[in-house]
């Protein structure tokens, strides 16, 4: 679309379209995509960017939670907890592709911004004789309640980025929450 067309579809001056999308194209949210003839001059056609594409679509979480059902209907408990076991370590290599450095405090606050940054988590860190990431929420909790073993994916995927045992202690209520416990070593 046009300025001038989400202008008239939004009942807002094109100026502030205008700025807005110059904000938005600076942030990779839009991208130019081509022009289209004008009254005096071409108007410039703005688009999504695959990337924001992807991140509304909202067929992702039909389809992830019957193919877990489905894993869930047809394997042993046991393979569907390795299953997702392993697609947590694989989502930790392609989310972090650098292993893990520094101190134990610095991995786990590492592994906290990725879960924010990388999965629209929002984790903090807490200190008390161990780290624990806990979320004021969960990414996943359309799934987590029904399926406990997609946090077990989750927290091999924070076991990958820390290089540090760590203990899935979710909250799978009304409101489900993540935690994981990461116990420091007498070297920590």
């Amino acid at each position: 679309m046009t300025v001038d067309d989400i202008a008239s579809k939004l009942k807002l001056s094109a100026s502030g379209i205008r700025a807005q999308i110059t904000a938005m194209e600076r942030d990779g949210v839009v991208r130019r995509q081509g022009s289209r003839a004008g009254a005096t001059r071409p108007s410039r056609i703005f688009e999504l960017t695959p990337e924001v594409e992807q991140l509304l679509s909202q067929a992702y979480l039909p389809l992830l939670t019957q193919l877990v059902d489905v894993f869930a209907e047809t394997l042993p408990e046991r393979q569907v907890n390795a299953l997702l076991q392993k697609v947590g370590e694989k989502l930790a290599r392609e989310l972090s592709p650098a292993r893990p450095s520094g101190s134990l405090r610095a991995r786990v606050g590492a592994a906290s911004k990725v879960l924010n940054e990388q999965l629209g988590a929002v984790t903090r860190v807490e200190e008390n004789g161990r780290y624990v990431i806990r979320g004021a929420g969960c990414p996943l909790s359309a799934l987590t309640g029904k399926h406990p073993a997609v946090c077990r994916a989750m927290e091999s995927l924070v076991k990958e980025l820390v290089g540090a045992a760590v203990h899935e202690c979710c909250e799978r209520d009304e409101r489900p929450r993540c935690c994981f416990e990461i116990k420091r070593s007498a070297a920590d």
